[in-house]
């Protein structure tokens, strides 16, 4: 099922502009590919080429666009799988937004102290048709970042989804679980988004963040 609504371009998945084709010229990928090889190779560039930095969030419909991710040189995990799906999209591969809740998400000191749990909402992963089925990646933590807190970073083949580091490089240390799948999406939910950081985030509603504000969680 290669449905068309998950191939074209659209607002947030702007393949076609100058800055997203710029990137589309770095990546090592052929026509003689595969759509899992390409896939697999468009996954590791995505997931090291932009540090992960979860504490921005933005609800700027404008600051979702691929083409102004890609300028950056960190991002949320929203933030990178946007411009996976742009770059996808742009090799006519079906791919598509995932949201859910996880706990215990490496690198979220500052959200852990500031909000007293270690739930992190919304999670962003990508889903992307490949030999005739969904399979589920997250590209959020570049090998550095995983190399510094002692976590192997995920790999990707481009058959068997790929979506936590359970434990830590000895097994020891739990890392992260999914609590809850919110489903895919074809769009960025901006309002959802806020709706599900209001809810797990007292602060955010009682500083009464709302749409079209930028929102630094570090300074809450």
């Amino acid at each position: 099922m290669k449905d068309n609504q998950y191939i074209c371009e659209a607002r947030f998945f702007d393949y076609s502009h100058p800055e997203v084709a710029r990137v589309l010229n770095e990546l090592e990928v052929d026509t003689g590919m595969t759509d899992r090889e390409k896939a697999v190779a468009i996954y590791y560039f995505v997931r090291d080429h932009w540090a992960y930095y979860p504490y921005r969030f933005s609800f700027i419909e404008k600051d979702w666009m691929a083409s102004n991710l890609v300028v950056r040189k960190q991002g949320h995990c929203i933030d990178k799988v946007i411009i996976m799906i742009a770059l996808l999209r742009a090799h006519k591969i079906p791919a598509r937004l995932g949201l859910a809740k996880v706990r215990n998400h490496i690198a979220v000191e500052q959200i852990v102290e500031k909000f007293g749990n270690d739930v992190l909402v919304p999670h962003g992963y990508i889903e992307i048709w490949l030999e005739g089925k969904w399979v589920k990646a997250t590209p959020a933590f570049n090998k550095g970042l995983c190399d510094m807190l002692g976590v192997h970073p995920l790999e990707f083949d481009g058959t068997n989804d790929s979506l936590f580091q359970e434990y830590d490089v000895k097994g020891e240390r739990a890392f992260m679980e999914y609590m809850e799948d919110y489903g895919a999406f074809d769009t960025v939910p901006l309002a959802f988004m806020l709706e599900l950081l209001q809810k797990y985030y007292p602060p955010i509603k009682k500083n009464n963040v709302t749409l079209g504000e930028v929102l630094d969680l570090s300074r809450l």
